[in-house]
C-alpha cells in the first residue's frame, strides 16, 4: 500500500481550457469589451475562471502536477494570466476541437512522462461556492481508483431543479466497501418533463469531473473512438522534441470537433461509476442564464454588475 505522500505524488490534473465559450461571447464581451473566451474571464469573483479552478484543484493536487489543455489562438488572453506556470505545465493544442481531442491529447503527454499517475479532470467554468468540500469528494474518487483501477469516477451532482440543460446521470447498483455507484445511463440536455422525473429517481448531475488511472482513461479512447486514438498516435514518438508542434497541427487539420461526454461516457459507458455530491452549491456557467442564475441564488455580485 501506498505512503500518504507517494499516494499524493500519483495525483495529476488536467484543466480543460481550450474552448471558444462562443455562448457566453456577447455577456464577455460586456463585461471586458471584447469576446473573451469564458474561462478567462472574471464572471464572478475577482479571479478569472481558470485561476479559481487551479486554486481548487491544488487543494488536492500539487501545483507541478496539474496541467492546463489551452488553444494557441487564446494566447494572449491566457498568456498574462498563466504567465507564472511552468510552460510544461501548459498544454497548448493549435485549435479546438472539443473536449475528446484535447483529453487525449493532454492524457498522452502525460503519459510520456507519468505513466502510472492516476488523473483528474476539471472543466474551468464552474461555480463551487465550497471548494474544500467538493476536493473531498475528488480525495474520495482518487481513493476509489487506487483500490479499483478498472474504474473511472465521475463526480455526480445532488440537483436541486430539474435543470433540461445539464447532462445527467443514472446510478445503478453500489459498488461495495466504496461509495460510488456504476453509471446505468447519461442522459444528455434532456427535455424539461423528463429531466423532472429524472430528478425523481434520484439522477445526479454530470459535473464532467472525473478521476481515473491514466491507462484506464486512454482505454475509454481505444473502445470509444479508436480512429481517434490511431490519429493521435503519430504525436507520441515526437513529444517533447522539436517535431512534435508540426505533427500536432497536421493531425489537428484533419480533425473534427468530437465532445468526450458525448461520444465517449454516454455512448460508451465501460466501467464508469459515479460519486454523489451533496451540500454543495455547483453550476456551469455555459450561459448567461446560469451566471446570471447563480449571482441571484449566492447574493454574489462581481464588479462589472455592480459597475
Amino acid at each position: 500500500m501506498m505512503e500518504p505522500h507517494e499516494e499524493r505524488a500519483a495525483r495529476c490534473a488536467i484543466i480543460l481550457a481550450g474552448g471558444d465559450g462562443k455562448r457566453l461571447a456577447g455577456l464577455t464581451r460586456q463585461i471586458t469589451g471584447e469576446a473573451v473566451p469564458k474561462q478567462f474571464c472574471q464572471l464572478i469573483g475577482d479571479t478569472s475562471m481558470v485561476q479559481q479552478t487551479r486554486r481548487r484543484v491544488s487543494l488536492t493536487v500539487d501545483d507541478e502536477r496539474i496541467f492546463t489543455t489551452l488553444t494557441r489562438t487564446h494566447e494572449r488572453f491566457y498568456s498574462p494570466i498563466l504567465g507564472s506556470v511552468a510552460s510544461r505545465n501548459l498544454i497548448v493544442q493549435p485549435e479546438s476541437r472539443g473536449t475528446a481531442p484535447a483529453i487525449l491529447y493532454s492524457l498522452l503527454r502525460l503519459a510520456a512522462t507519468n505513466p502510472l499517475a492516476r488523473v483528474a479532470i476539471f472543466p474551468s467554468d464552474h461555480f463551487i461556492d465550497d471548494d474544500r468540500k467538493f476536493m473531498r469528494h475528488v480525495e474520495m474518487a482518487f481513493a476509489v481508483t487506487a483500490l479499483r483501477p478498472e474504474f473511472t469516477v465521475l463526480l455526480g451532482i445532488a440537483p436541486q431543479w430539474p435543470e433540461p440543460g445539464y447532462g445527467w446521470i443514472e446510478p445503478g447498483a453500489a459498488i461495495g466497501g466504496t461509495p460510488v455507484f456504476l453509471v446505468r445511463r447519461f442522459w444528455e440536455k434532456p427535455r424539461s418533463e423528463i429531466a423532472g422525473e429524472l430528478l425523481g429517481h434520484g439522477c445526479l448531475w454530470n459535473s464532467f469531473v472525473m478521476v481515473g488511472r491514466l491507462s484506464t482513461l486512454l482505454g475509454l479512447f481505444l473502445i470509444a473512438l479508436p480512429e481517434l486514438y490511431l490519429a493521435f498516435n503519430r504525436i507520441r514518438p515526437v513529444i517533447d522534441t522539436a517535431f512534435e508542434e508540426k505533427t500536432l497541427q497536421r493531425v489537428y487539420a484533419d480533425l473534427r470537433s468530437t465532445g468526450f461526454s458525448e461520444r465517449v461516457l454516454a455512448e460508451h459507458p465501460v466501467n464508469l461509476a459515479v460519486l454523489p455530491v451533496h451540500g454543495v452549491e455547483w453550476s456551469d456557467l455555459g450561459e448567461p442564464r446560469r451566471v446570471m442564475d447563480t449571482i441571484a441564488r449566492t447574493g454574489i455580485r462581481p464588479q462589472w454588475l455592480a459597475a
